[in-house]
């Protein structure tokens, strides 16, 4: 990312997870209600555990970077606290264990609390091998406090941040649930509103598809097993000209598919058509342009390339599609191997967690999805306040709309573009004007 930065720090089960954010405007509202919508969206999701649906009640705590309501243009600081933690202090305590302290968990771990324990016993689909080997861990659990999903809760409220920017501007993100375990939304039958989707078991358009998506997360938990899915995000409102054709760093679907690829479940992601592309002929693929209206709005027969061009979004909604594997902590785990010892062993080890994530991935998308346009459209229109960002965004705005004024290479902004004649500002061409400015007389 280049002018918005975001960082999250945090464990599992430590004390609190957090987020900086650096690189928003003064001025922007922003309030820790408005970040607790998002936060119980991630949280909500037929097939989520215990400690989503009853432990946790994620809010995040606004520490710095906003004052009486409105961002600084300082770091935001945000902290969300672990309630979970009350079970696990002396587990993840920070400070060094006392000969005294290290006796008292050898002794629960003998004694059969699971918790107490050194993990040495792998889960396959996890980090714990690789983070294990490249740090040099005996104990997992170094690894999977980190590389649990619960750090996206931190994503989540740096994206609700990230939210409040784009909403000033006019673009809106919004995922639905797509497909369940094989079950998939259809696109005809999708007729359910916005707020009824949102307010439905999967955060899904389609009624009857989701019966059948809870029906699949049903017969998978009875199995022991997990269901993974495919999540949907929609961007609409984004202006053509985010992102940039020039270099392979700037290009937008780059940092959006690298974005919500970065989200630990998720293995695939799609612009539009996405890899149907590969199987229909290139009359069949591109996009028509049907020209601009009256109100300079440029308009498409279809959306197949998703809203992004060359690295560039193109005015159309931007559609981003993201395949969830199914949960790697299996109720009934999968045969393994001792880290210390390398032999196998019956079964992994197992930790509390959800049968299906899919809604809830789809709202840590959006949050990705948020944050790397509000990136994008900070870069383009810069501006220390919100104000002065707001003020480029409709100049910009406003030009495109008229659309450029001559074929010139130099494009409509250069104040010296040449018109077709070759002359520039009224002076000949090689002919330098005098040192007041104005432009030489035939007679010199």
């Amino acid at each position: 990312m280049g002018r918005l930065r975001f960082l999250t720090a945090g464990e599992s089960h430590g004390p609190a997870l957090s987020v900086t954010i650096e690189g928003m405007p003064a001025g922007l509202p922003i309030t820790a209600d408005g970040i607790a919508a998002d936060l119980a969206r991630r949280q909500r999701g037929y097939g989520r555990g215990a400690r989503s649906t009853s432990i946790e009640k994620d809010r995040a705590e606004i520490l710095a970077g906003v004052r009486h309501g409105l961002t600084l243009g300082s770091p935001i600081l945000l902290l969300i606290r672990n309630r979970d933690w009350v079970n696990w202090t002396r587990v993840m305590q920070v400070e060094p264990l006392t000969d005294e302290q290290a006796s008292e968990l050898a002794d629960l771990a003998e004694a059969g609390d699971g918790k107490a324990a050194p993990i040495t016993r792998l889960r396959a689909g996890h980090a714990d091998l690789a983070g294990a080997m490249k740090y040099g861990f005996g104990d997992v659990r170094n690894v999977l406090e980190r590389a649990s999903a619960r750090e996206t809760a931190a994503r989540v409220a740096a994206g609700a941040v990230a939210r409040a920017l784009l909403v000033r501007i006019g673009i809106d993100v919004w995922s639905f649930t797509a497909e369940v375990g094989g079950v998939a939304c259809d696109p005809a039958n999708a007729t359910r509103s916005r707020a009824d989707a949102e307010a439905s078991p999967l955060r899904c358009p389609d009624a009857t598809a989701e019966e059948r998506m809870v029906a699949r997360i049903d017969q998978v938990r009875a199995d022991g097993d997990t269901a993974g899915g495919v999540f949907e995000v929609i961007a609409t409102g984004v202006p053509i000209g985010l992102g940039s054709h020039v270099h392979w760093d700037r290009r937008l679907d780059g940092a959006l598919a690298g974005a919500v690829m970065s989200i630990p479940i998720v293995k695939g992601v799609e612009f539009g058509l996405g890899f149907e592309q590969t199987r229909r002929s290139g009359s069949a693929v591109m996009d028509v342009i049907e020209g601009r209206d009256a109100a300079g709005e440029w308009s498409r027969r279809t959306n197949n390339a998703g809203g992004v061009e060359g690295g560039i979004s193109n005015g159309q909604p931007i559609v981003i599609r993201g395949a969830v594997k199914p949960i790697s902590t299996l109720p009934r785990p999968l045969p393994s191997a001792d880290l210390l010892t390398g032999r196998p062993v019956e079964k992994g080890h197992y930790e509390r967690s959800d049968i299906c994530v899919v809604p809830a991935t789809g709202v840590v998308a959006e949050a990705m999805v948020c944050l790397v346009l509000a990136d994008a459209v900070l870069e383009k229109f810069g501006g220390d306040s919100l104000a002065d960002t707001l003020a480029t965004v409709d100049r910009y705005r406003a030009r495109i709309a008229k659309g450029p004024a001559s074929a010139s290479a130099s494009g409509p902004d250069s104040p010296s573009a040449p018109d077709a004649l070759g002359a520039a500002s009224g002076t000949d061409i090689g002919r330098a004007p005098r040192s007041d400015g104005t432009a030489p007389v035939e007679s010199e």
